[in-house]
Order: structure tokens, then sequence, then C-alpha cells
């Protein structure tokens, strides 16, 4: 059974299904949100830090797997594997054993932890059976990221009044599976296996030298802009449903089945970044993804008290398709700026910078809609702005990725 699944689904799907329900860990407290603030007495802050709880061992796992290069030394999917149990056992645990925020937060950042091995390893599953065409491929990923992140609010819309605990138990249910994907699927044939000659040399240092490669710095530096602004807004994406009226305006589930809307049309955002790649290149989608996110933002922050609901609901929903459509290909720019040897630990240094990021932007962004509402959206564009900044050297000069591929196949 398991293998005429692959078969039918090919490695990229199958690693992105498995990718879908991993993440589905990610938000499932987000995805109960109403219910966790009465049930527990929690402020929009505290919610904030329900997620930046998650944010922080995110970080925190992916520094350990990339700074002592486990990432390069064992199959990412072994390491895929055991992070899913690992998550959904620790998320189970989160639904059905803390008893209030200190515990709660504790599992989250257990969860957080896991989800270090099964992002940035996705991501190498993905180089390791499709070297070529690396950002579709990624793009294919990034959607089910992307949608495993909305799926708790689908859950929840969908629930029928069920206890908040199933909820997020059912995103437990989904990580096992992905988890069984993966084993059935295994590591591909395109980069060295863990414990192989070229992974010898994985350390620190060799890791951290790829920000010197001026490629990978100014991808690294676009996705940084890139995420200031991304798990900020899915955070308060059900807060400002609720504020601006369009919840109660708009009978599409509630707050949850419209944050489920808004999120997973970053799906749709990165399958067609993806198809786009192929004819315009990564560096152009990425730019013209970030500068279209920023331009959401901006009509929001500006709009909000004048436009209708529905007008409001539709920029949302165009905010949420641009806000992750760049991600896969700042990742596949960063996958080919560097050595082939060091893909998974220079992406998973990547990625914990990036989700540090998040902490600070999630943190402020959270605090200042209790004072601010709607307009701390002015928060979110700092992203944007920065991010395009830092990209500017590749948009000048799209030689320089050439040339760093030339220089990384010469490694």
């Amino acid at each position: 059974m398991g293998r005429g699944l692959i078969g039918w689904l090919g490695p990229v799907w199958t690693i992105a299904v498995a990718q879908l329900f991993g993440t589905s860990l990610w938000f499932s407290a987000n995805g109960v949100a109403h219910e966790l603030m009465a049930a527990w007495q929690l402020s929009p802050a505290a919610l904030g830090w329900l997620t930046n709880a998650v944010q922080l061992g995110f970080i925190a796992g992916t520094l350990g797997i990339s700074l002592s290069g486990l990432a390069d030394r064992f199959p990412a999917s072994r390491i895929f594997i055991v992070s899913a149990i690992v998550g959904a056992a620790s998320n189970a645990a989160f639904a059905f054993l803390a008893a209030g925020l200190p515990a709660a937060i504790l599992c989250r950042f257990l969860v957080g932890m896991s989800l270090a091995g099964i992002y940035p390893l996705g991501m190498k599953l993905i180089v390791s059976w499709a070297p070529h065409g690396t950002g579709a491929a990624l793009a294919q990923l990034v959607a089910m990221l992307t949608l495993g992140t909305a799926l708790p609010h689908l859950l929840q819309a969908g629930s029928g009044g069920l206890p908040w605990q199933a909820v997020v138990g059912a995103s437990s249910v989904l990580a096992m599976f992905g988890a069984l994907l993966i084993g059935w699927l295994g590591d591909g044939p395109h980069l060295p296996k863990g414990g192989r000659p070229g992974t010898r040399d994985v350390h620190a240092g060799a890791v951290l030298a790829a920000f010197r490669r001026p490629a990978f710095r100014a991808s690294a530096f676009g996705y940084f802009g890139h995420m200031w602004e991304l798990y900020a807004f899915w955070t308060v994406v059900p807060l400002y449903l609720l504020q601006s009226g369009v919840a109660a305006a708009v009978p599409l589930g509630g707050a949850s089945g419209l944050a489920f809307l808004v999120i997973a049309a970053g799906a749709l955002g990165s399958l067609l970044g993806g198809v786009l790649s192929r004819r315009h290149g990564s560096v152009r989608v990425a730019a013209t993804a970030l500068a279209l996110s920023g331009l959401c933002g901006l009509v929001f922050v500006f709009g909000w008290r004048s436009l209708p609901p529905a007008a409001l609901l539709v920029l949302m929903v165009v905010w949420g398709a641009a806000v992750v459509a760049d991600s896969p290909h700042f990742s596949a720019i960063s996958a080919q700026a560097c050595p082939p040897g060091l893909v998974g630990s220079a992406l998973a240094i990547q990625n914990a910078l990036g989700f540090a990021i998040t902490v600070v932007s999630i943190a402020i962004v959270t605090s200042l809609f209790e004072r601010w509402a709607l307009d701390s959206a002015w928060l979110l564009l700092m992203g944007p702005m920065l991010g395009l900044l830092g990209f500017r050297p590749l948009l000048r000069d799209p030689g320089m990725l050439a040339a760093s591929r030339s220089e990384a196949a010469r490694q």
C-alpha cells in the first residue's frame, strides 16, 4: 500500500504532503485561539507568546542541527520521522495534559524544536529528490507548509462544537501519518548521505562561512525581511478579521473559517510563484512577491477604516497569497549559493535566524494590537521594505548567483 501511494504521488508531492501534515502542529494552538483565550483568560499578547514558544523552540532546534552538522550527518528522512513523532507527542501533551499557560508554553516549545527537523529537512529532502527546478519544487513544499499552518483553523471551523483539545489532537494524528509517508519514501539520490565522506567537514565555522558569499547573504537578508512580516501576519489574521468587522459581516465559518481562507491563499501564491519561476527565475519572483505583500500591507493600513468588509477580505486574501510566495525562492537561491554538502545546515541556520526575527515581530505586533488595533499593521511593513533593500544586490547583478553556483560546484 505504502509503495503504491508513493508511486502515485511521486517523491516531491509525497514530501509536500508529509510537510502539510507535520506542520499542522505549528499553529494548532492558534486554530483554537478564542477557546484558549476564554478557558485560560489569555490576552492577545499572551496568545502571541504561545506562538513565540514554538518559534523559540524552532530556533533552538535549527541552531542545534545546523551548528552541530547534524542536518548533514544523518539521513534527512530519519531526522524527519523522529521529529514528527516527538512533535505529535508534545502537541498531544499540550492538548490533554497542560493545565495552564506555563505548561502549555513548555509543550509548544518542544513542538517548535521538533519542527526544526521537519521544515528544513523537508527542504533538504526536496533537493535530494529534485535538484533541478528547485524553486518550483520548494514552492510545492511551502504551499503545503502554508496549508498546514491554515489547517487548524479549518479543523476548528468544521469541528461542530468539539472540545478544543480534540481539534489540537487531530494535528498530532496528521503528523504521525506524515512520518509514515517519509518512512515509505526515504532519502533521494542527489545529495551525500549522512556519514559519507563530504560531511566530515560540516562544522559551525563552515556553515557560517556561507554568509561570506554575496549571493547567499543577499538571499538571506531578503528572507529575513520576509520573515519579519510572515509569522506576525499569520498570528494576527484572526484578530484583524474580528476587529475589522469582516468576520461578522462575511458568513464563511466565522473568524476561523476566514482565517483559513486568508492563510491558505498562500498555498496558491506559492504554487503560482513556482510556475512563474520556471520562466522568470526565482530572483524576480521573490522580489515581486515581497513587493506585492508590502503593497497590500500599505493599502490595509490606509484603507481599513473606509473599505467595506468584502473589499477588506479580498485585500487580506491577496495579502495572504503574496506574503508567503517568496519564501521557497529565497530558500532555493540560498541552496544554490552554498556547497552541496552544506545545504541542510546552511538552510537550517538561515531558518534559525529568520525565526529569531519572528519572535520579535510577533511580540511587538501582538502587544501593539492591544493599543493600536489594526494600526499595528504598520509594523508589518518593515519586513518587505528592509527585505527588498537587503535583496537589492541580487536584483542589480543576477550574475552573482551564477558565479556562486560555479564556486559551489567546484567545492
